[in-house]
């Protein structure tokens, strides 16, 4: 397949990325990941790899992109949810995290 990542025009095969990130380890995952085999890796370091540019070159929609494209699986981290306001009783956060309505 063929791709343009910072402004490069890339051929990607499925297999040609698997080869090129056999026996990589992965860096903790922070934002966005990549699933290639069993392995989750941040998208900045699979187009490290695979483009040989430097991490500030491309984003990670770029890679993300091409990944997706390719058949692998992209994910973000999900948001924080937010913290419910004033101070709760161990009962009451017991409750709110069973669904029951929160009473102040």
């Amino acid at each position: 397949m063929r791709c343009v990542i910072a402004r490069f025009p890339f051929e990607l095969t499925k297999g040609g990325v698997l080869e090129s990130m056999k026996g990589v380890k992965p860096e903790p995952v922070t934002g966005e990941s990549v699933t290639i085999g069993r392995r989750h890796y941040p998208v900045k370091q699979v187009g490290q790899i695979i483009t040989r540019q430097d991490r500030r070159d491309f984003s990670a929609a770029e890679v993300s992109r091409a990944m997706a494209q390719l058949g692998f699986t992209c994910r973000t981290l999900p948001e924080a949810a937010p913290a419910p306001a004033g101070i709760l009783s161990s009962l009451q956060r017991a409750s709110a995290m069973l669904g029951a309505p929160v009473t102040a």
